[in-house]
């Protein structure tokens, strides 16, 4: 299912921006419900549209359902723009944690199909790489979601293609080769976090891929920093965020 909200000051004529929103919860749980409270209220506090979708959780439905369920919410979307009010050419998708993983597979699934086309991709401390071989994957004593945590996590989605060599890289974006092509691309990870390093080199090989691409990286920052809606941190977690959409959605 898709929940969509539209923040269209009264009297504004024309088509409006919109955020294709994909929750988090390591490919397991979590509803549309989850998102960053102060970004969904700034969201909310602009003249764009809101769609987020509830896409079916693993085990019991693992890979590519999830991924297409968030295929299919985009294509509806661009479908009916028209009556939405929405601007084809200014939807754009944010995912955090696992929604970020599936944010990142979902451009890159855009790009190979040629269907319609995204105008950005912000990505959250994304889940974006099985393989856990990074230092930062195998980390003692993360605060927030361990490294048992994403095997299971990973186990449960992948379910029997998990530790497959031939792996679908719109699966886990960060085995993809080619990552020429994909919309401008904003990427945020704390270091306390098991994603650190799978981030970090994400970032790097989409710039060097010609992808126009902003990373950011927080000093002590934990996996879903998001939600604390009441430190400094989260608040410079926000902003940024804020600022680079803005950039994206209204320029």
């Amino acid at each position: 299912g898709l929940q969509v909200q539209s923040s269209r000051p009264r009297g504004l004529g024309g088509r409006l921006p919109c955020v294709y929103y994909i929750h988090g919860g390591g490919y397991i749980r979590g509803t549309h419900a989850i998102s960053s409270p102060r970004v969904y209220q700034w969201i909310s506090s602009r003249p764009c549209v809101y769609v987020s979708v509830d896409y079916r959780l693993a085990p019991e439905t693992p890979f590519p359902g999830p991924l297409e369920d968030c295929y299919a919410g985009l294509r509806w979307l661009h479908q009916h723009a028209d009556e939405l009010g929405v601007d084809n050419a200014r939807i754009g998708v944010n995912g955090i944690s696992a929604g970020g993983g599936l944010a990142a597979g979902l451009s890159l699934l855009v790009r190979d199909r040629g269907e319609f086309s995204l105008a950005f991709q912000a990505l959250e401390c994304p889940m974006i790489d099985d393989r856990q071989c990074t230092p930062s994957s195998q980390q003692d004593g993360l605060p927030i979601w361990s490294k048992a945590d994403n095997e299971f996590g990973w186990r449960a989605y992948l379910g029997s293609l998990y530790g497959s060599a031939d792996l679908p890289y719109v699966a886990a974006p960060a085995r993809a080769t080619d990552l020429s092509g994909l919309p401008p691309s904003y990427l945020a990870v704390g270091t306390v976090d098991g994603f650190r390093d799978d981030v970090i080199d994400y970032a790097t090989r989409l710039s060097q891929a010609g992808v126009p691409t902003d990373l950011r990286v927080y000093a002590g920052a934990p996996h879903g920093l998001q939600i604390a809606v009441e430190t400094s941190l989260a608040d410079r977690w926000a902003s940024d965020l804020e600022m680079w959409l803005a950039q994206q959605m209204f320029h």
